[in-house]
């Protein structure tokens, strides 16, 4: 049985980009993300859905800032019309102070990348003791 609808047809290609974006000027591929502090670690969550995390996604750290980059490449053959987004998707965040960037860890689960980085506690005042010699 042949479907008797019109093949959906883009009037305006870019508006859903454009009225996806928050920001007109913002990052066209923009991941979103979330963020929480503790006393003991600094965790974001960002939403990657799809990406193989072995190959495609890389988080580094480096001068008080913590990158994500994760790319998807569009197949050259691929359907005809597709809202899904290709390229390079990069986000840069600022760490707290102490944040104890040589103990970084990350696991992504069901298309969440979630990066924790311990901070380190100030340190204990140390004990001057009182004494002869």
């Amino acid at each position: 049985m042949t479907s008797i609808l019109p093949r959906r047809r883009v009037v305006f290609p870019g508006l859903i980009d454009w009225l996806d974006n928050p920001w007109l000027f913002g990052e066209r591929n923009a991941m979103r993300l979330e963020e929480n502090v503790t006393k003991d670690a600094y965790v974001l969550r960002a939403e990657l859905p799809g990406f193989d995390p072995g190959e495609h996604i890389h988080v580094t750290a480096e001068a008080g800032m913590l990158t994500i980059t994760a790319e998807r490449e569009a197949d050259p053959e691929g359907p005809e019309h597709s809202e899904f987004r290709y390229g390079t998707f990069c986000r840069s965040v600022s760490l707290p102070e102490r944040a104890d960037t040589a103990k970084i860890s990350a696991r992504y689960v069901d298309g969440i990348l979630e990066v924790t980085v311990p901070i380190e506690q100030p340190g204990k005042p140390v004990e001057i003791k009182v004494g002869k010699g």
